[in-house]
């Protein structure tokens, strides 16, 4: 079992490392338990990668969940992530329906069918980037999860937009929008245009609209942030990227984005740790 925390902890430092660093500043006792849960995200949110095809994407999906439900027991003792996992959700009594929630959501990621509403995806957001927090802090801090809730469905949906924004290129060379259409509508930008990599004032437009979303679900965060049980912040952390994230992204090219240095990226993580009230300021 040891070494499948293991094998956990080398693929979210190499595949997540944001999230790896902010698990540095969890007990020592917590970390493994944070690196499989990170791991099977980093194994999930790859699905498309990794399957290339919609098909074998779904059957990967579905192997997982039927794992976490606990139907696959000896395949997934024999997979490092899932079975790390399953020991997780045991020991901390993790809420399997939100896991499930989750690898449903991902189901979009396999697909080329366009995000139609903001509502859509915001509850795409929800279920994949809020739940990760929320399950990670509930790893750390044990039951508290209406008052988790509070400060992790707004600082998942601003995770999330950051993150999908700065991915707008890498999804627009495959087809792939979650720009809602309703946005799109709203400011005259065809699919098209993006699909072809035609930046305009109007998708600029587009995008802004998406960051000044972010930025208020951030600040929503940030008012319910002292709520939270100090245990639980180690799992937030890397929220702390967004703001710097979004101010960063907004003076790019939508096609041609600037990441953080990773040298800033792990100040910006070691300072929320030393004041979290930066977490999501």
């Amino acid at each position: 079992m040891q070494d499948a925390f293991a094998y956990c902890a080398e693929l979210v430092r190499t595949a997540d490392r944001d999230r790896f660093l902010s698990a540095l500043f969890a007990p020592a006792q917590h970390r493994a338990a944070l690196h499989a849960l990170y791991a099977f995200n980093v194994e999930v949110a790859r699905v498309r990668e990794v399957a290339r095809e919609p098909l074998p994407g779904e059957i990967r999906l579905q192997w997982w969940s039927e794992a976490v439900n606990g139907e696959r027991a000896e395949e997934a003792a024999a997979n490092p992530v899932a079975s790390a996992l399953l020991t997780v959700i045991e020991r901390h009594r993790l809420p399997v329906p939100a896991l499930t929630a989750l690898l449903d959501a991902r189901c979009f990621d396999l697909y080329d069918d366009p995000m139609a509403r903001l509502a859509d995806l915001e509850a795409y957001a929800r279920q994949t980037s809020s739940a990760l927090l929320a399950l990670a802090a509930q790893i750390l801090a044990g039951g508290e999860g209406e008052v988790t809730e509070r400060v992790a469905n707004p600082a998942g949906i601003a995770y999330a937009i950051a993150g999908l924004i700065r991915a707008f290129p890498l999804h627009a060379a495959r087809r792939q929008l979650y720009v809602p259409l309703e946005l799109l509508d709203r400011h005259g930008v065809e699919p098209q245009d993006i699909f072809a990599g035609r930046s305009s004032k109007n998708l600029h437009a587009v995008l802004a609209d998406l960051q000044d979303l972010a930025r208020q679900d951030l600040r929503a965060a940030h008012h319910q942030i002292a709520t939270l049980p100090d245990a639980a912040l180690p799992a937030f952390l890397p929220v702390a990227l967004v703001r710097p994230s979004l101010d960063r992204l907004a003076r790019c090219d939508p096609f041609a984005p600037v990441e953080l240095s990773p040298w800033r990226r792990q100040w910006l993580i070691w300072r929320a740790a030393r004041n979290p009230a930066r977490i999501a300021g």
